[in-house]
């Protein structure tokens, strides 16, 4: 399993139905609405993983939240990876540091996606993402070191991102140098 966490409106069901865009049969909601995810929705992915989409937190969290979270994260020996989204635009809020203190906390291998470069200038873009490069430097351990940039508007990143997936999953065959 792989899970997809965030604050509410940072795309994370934008994103989702953008790494689907490949299969139309799994079909993927997305409300104008923030916040509008409030329970865990579970995508399996043929007989190769099942990937994880997590209510926001912050703005219109569900009351359960941390129980459910918490619960989750800490019990799921099959997760093999969390992605924490982030917005290209806000950058990292003082919710995004509580989010990554508790998987900092639980030791869950993490990776930082930075979604709705598309709406961020190219100056305020690079500001956030030398920003979280040097929180992941400096406050992270858990965290992989790359960070992932992605549009679902324009798929920009989402090839990558996608093939990240396959590979944390056990997915990706090896391709052997000849």
């Amino acid at each position: 399993q792989v899970c997809f966490i965030g604050r509410s409106n940072v795309g994370k069901s934008s994103l989702i139905r953008a790494l689907f865009s490949l299969s139309p049969e799994v079909e993927v909601r997305v409300s104008k609405t923030p916040g509008h995810t409030k329970k865990m929705n579970f995508f399996k992915v043929g007989k190769y993983f099942t990937l994880v989409d997590m209510p926001g937190y912050g703005y219109r969290a569900p009351q359960d939240f941390v129980e459910m979270v918490e619960a989750y994260l800490q019990e799921r020996c099959n997760l093999k990876r969390t992605f924490l989204l982030v917005d290209g635009v806000v950058g990292l809020q003082k919710t995004d540091h509580i989010a990554v203190e508790m998987l900092e906390e639980f030791g869950i291998p993490y990776v930082m996606v930075l979604t709705k470069i598309d709406r961020a200038s190219r100056g305020l873009l690079l500001k956030n993402v030398l920003e979280i490069q040097e929180f992941v430097k400096e406050k992270t351990q858990g965290c992989f070191p790359q960070l992932f940039l992605v549009s679902s508007l324009e798929f920009s990143g989402v090839h990558l991102l996608r093939c990240f997936v396959a590979h944390v999953t056990g997915n990706l065959p090896t391709v052997e140098a000849s």
